[in-house]
């Protein structure tokens, strides 16, 4: 009867697969990642303020914003570079805020909005169900002084 001889147990892990994995993810997370920025552009008023708490651009958090001409957009979906009619943020702020009462709500109004279009932005969500609305703003380049 012949004994077979066991190998020794190979005890060195091939990595360069996960190295090729890795590369792969990194390439495709740097072409996506400016793709997933989401809003229309607007010029903020800026002012010495406290920064707020977390990210203000958290997923969970809703964004309306109010550009120059008074037409106003939420950060949600595809349309986000889209105007949207005050009836439809009004539904879709009330709809988010049954199914999840912690989301927090922010206003963004360009600097040059009329106030009146901007406070009407603030009756819209009240009028959703909004508790308190938090105000984006650019930070001052006069706070250091």
């Amino acid at each position: 009867m012949r004994r077979h001889k066991r190998k020794p147990p190979m005890s060195d892990i091939n990595v360069v697969p996960y190295i090729d994995v890795m590369l792969v993810l990194l390439i495709i997370f740097m072409v996506t990642a400016p793709l997933l920025q989401q809003g229309v552009e607007v010029d903020l008023p800026e002012v010495a303020a406290n920064p707020i708490e977390g990210d203000a651009d958290d997923i969970d958090n809703l964004v309306v914003s109010v550009d120059a001409e008074g037409n106003y957009y939420l950060n949600t979906g595809d349309g986000a570079d889209q105007p949207k009619l005050s009836d439809e943020i009004e539904k879709y702020v009330a709809t988010v805020l049954r199914n999840k009462p912690e989301t927090k709500v922010m206003l963004r109004g360009d600097k040059n909005a009329s106030y009146g279009m901007v406070m009407a932005a603030m009756v819209l969500l009240q009028q959703a169900g909004v508790s308190s609305v938090g105000f984006l703003t650019d930070p001052s380049e006069q706070q250091d002084q």
